[in-house]
């Protein structure tokens, strides 16, 4: 089973004032793996949380599967928010799976079995557990649910490397075998990018892009060339200049745009050169206001 979401004008108010949200706009089909990239206070823990219902809109709409999600109780069942794990009190891990199992219909008790064996994680009280072993036992109550959106709001930090990539194996493994919408906020980028069918930027609580992901890394490219002719390249392409360095004579120019073949072809005419940017680069550009010209 698989489910879409949206978001139509969607914003949040917190009671303290804080405009968490402003006027989302974001359809995300049913199977689609999203990744949700912000800077630390953008607005994506807020939005999942509506999603999730733990937070009601003050504008706009949430429509999970078409219907709005607030006070269904069959449909926040659908939907799973795993964030970073709490010390867990006296529970044992055995006790939290038992009880993720009551709140989930979807719940794989053997594929929980197997990812304990896998992440190696004791059957003991989860307060005795290191931080790395909370957020890998997170990680088991997301995938093991199978709930048809699952989200991840980083509770892989504490996890070695070694244990996030296994993760991300078994993120990209069970939804080959089970798909779902699953939304995933990171700050490790690179790490996870080829997971992400698509990709949404937010920042200051404003939608900033949202696209397939090949297509918004087509849309990112550097320009490297003799100053003069990689100004007159960038404005005759109409491509939105990100940032620049220079030295001496040459500058690079990071970018954002479509560039047709034609224009590729302009710029090798004009001696310039086009490089690729990481979706990591690009979103730090894309969201981070331009900063003076550096040197090279």
């Amino acid at each position: 089973m698989t489910l879409d979401l949206e978001l139509r004008g969607t914003s949040l108010r917190y009671d303290d004032g804080t405009e968490a949200l402003r006027g989302i706009d974001l359809a995300v089909p049913a199977g689609t793996i999203l990744g949700l990239l912000g800077r630390n206070g953008a607005g994506k823990s807020s939005l999942m949380s509506l999603v999730a219902s733990l937070h009601r809109p003050t504008g706009g709409q949430v429509l999970v599967g078409g219907r709005e999600p607030w006070e269904r109780p069959d449909l926040t069942a659908q939907v799973a928010l795993i964030g970073e794990a709490a010390e867990g009190g006296t529970w044992k891990v055995r006790d939290a799976l038992t009880s993720a199992g009551y709140l989930r219909p979807t719940w794989d008790p053997s594929y929980a079995d197997r990812l304990l064996d896998l992440f190696e994680i004791p059957n003991v009280k989860i307060s005795n557990l290191s931080r790395g072993k909370r957020a890998a036992l997170a990680c088991l109550v997301g995938l093991a649910g199978r709930t048809p959106i699952t989200m991840y709001d980083e509770p892989y930090l504490g996890m070695d490397a070694p244990t996030r990539y296994a993760f991300y194996d078994e993120v990209l493994s069970d939804y080959m075998v089970h798909p779902r919408t699953v939304i995933i906020s990171t700050h490790h980028i690179d790490e996870v990018a080829s997971l992400f069918g698509q990709v949404a930027i937010i920042d200051a609580g404003r939608l900033v892009t949202y696209d397939d992901t090949d297509n918004l890394r087509s849309r990112g490219v550097e320009v490297t060339g003799p100053t003069s002719a990689v100004d007159d390249f960038t404005s005759a392409a109409g491509l939105r200049v990100l940032t620049t360095r220079r030295l001496g004579g040459t500058k690079a120019a990071v970018t954002y745009g479509e560039l047709t073949e034609a224009a590729r072809r302009r710029a090798a005419d004009a001696g310039l050169e086009l490089g690729p940017i990481s979706l990591q680069d690009l979103f730090v550009h894309l969201s981070t206001p331009q900063p003076e010209e550096a040197a090279l």
